[in-house]
Order: C-alpha cells, then sequence, then structure tokens
C-alpha cells in the first residue's frame, strides 16, 4: 500500500509532465515559404463543381442551367465547357427540361452548344432526343445537327434533322420526315 501510495502520485505527475510537453516537441513536420514566380500556373480560368447559371429568356421568364462541372478557358471567353447539364426554362404551358451529358454554354448570349445526345422533354407531354444540338435559351429554339426522334400528344415523328421553337410547339423536319399521327389525339389552341 505504501508503495502504491507513492507510485500512483508519481505516475500521474509523470503523465500529466508527458502531456503538457508533448505538443511542444519536434514531429518532423516542414514548412516552406513558395516563391510566386516559380509556381506552377493552372490552364484553366475557372473550374467549378456543380454550378448553377440563372437567366431570363427574350420574354422574361426564367431559366436556369445546371452542371456537374464546368470550366472557363479564360475570363476574356464567354464560353464555359459544361458536363451533366440539366436545363430548366418556363413555357406558357408549364416547365420543360433539357439533359445532356456535355456542351458549351455561351453565357453572354445565352446559348448552348451540344455534339452528344440531347433529351428534351415538357410537362405536357413533348418529348424528343436528338444527336449535336444547339440551344438559344432566350429565344428557346433548337436546332439539331443529327437525327432526331420525338413524341407529341398526337403521334411520333422522327427525321435527320430538326428546327424547333419550344414555346409555340412547333417543329421543322429536315430529311428523311416521318411522322405517324393518332387520330383524334390532336389537340387545338
Amino acid at each position: 500500500m505504501r508503495v502504491l501510495s507513492v507510485l500512483l502520485p508519481a505516475s500521474i505527475g509523470a503523465l500529466l509532465a508527458v502531456m503538457i510537453l508533448a505538443p511542444l516537441s519536434p514531429r518532423g513536420e516542414i514548412s516552406f515559404l513558395l516563391d510566386r514566380n516559380k509556381v506552377a500556373i493552372l490552364q484553366d480560368r475557372l473550374s467549378l463543381m456543380t454550378a448553377m447559371y440563372r437567366g431570363e429568356d427574350d420574354r422574361g421568364r426564367n431559366f436556369s442551367v445546371n452542371a456537374g462541372s464546368v470550366v472557363q478557358r479564360s475570363a476574356r471567353e464567354d464560353v464555359v465547357q459544361m458536363r451533366d447539364i440539366t436545363a430548366r426554362v418556363m413555357l406558357n404551358d408549364g416547365p420543360a427540361i433539357l439533359t445532356t451529358d456535355a456542351g458549351a454554354y455561351n453565357f453572354a448570349r445565352q446559348f448552348i452548344a451540344v455534339a452528344g445526345l440531347v433529351n428534351f422533354e415538357t410537362s405536357d407531354g413533348y418529348r424528343m432526343v436528338t444527336r449535336g444540338a444547339s440551344i438559344d435559351m432566350g429565344k428557346q429554339r433548337l436546332t439539331s445537327v443529327g437525327r432526331v426522334e420525338g413524341r407529341i400528344p398526337a403521334g411520333t415523328f422522327m427525321a435527320d434533322r430538326i428546327m424547333a421553337d419550344l414555346e409555340a410547339r412547333t417543329v421543322a423536319l429536315d430529311g428523311h420526315a416521318r411522322l405517324r399521327m393518332e387520330p383524334g389525339k390532336m389537340r387545338m389552341p
């Protein structure tokens, strides 16, 4: 008992001393200063993850362009390269969604250029899929450079190219156009 009565307080004192002095001891950390003239400069001017751009079309209705990642090469350029794009536009008959894997967005002209697949869908049943397109967000027009397939409430269509006014729900099909209408399904305004 006598040994423990001397040994326990001494070990507690030693433990406290180690706890106080341990943070002050060197642990192999290295400090350095960077010379700003010798640091590597990134090629990208701006790089973001999960970006959103909001704007208004020519009629003052809101739209948004969301992207999983964005890269702007230079502050002088109005074009950003985007991945995982989802654009939401308000039309007179409700919202519409445009999705694609990648594209270039010119935020000064409110214009998206896409080389791959573009999916477009409205809340009232209009759908189309095309490869390669230019989308004017301000005028709400889509022009494809590749084959298009789509569905409207009155039937289905396909063609080599399409020019679409998204707001007016009018399309001009170009090259090998096929349209299949279902009787009685055409809605008149």
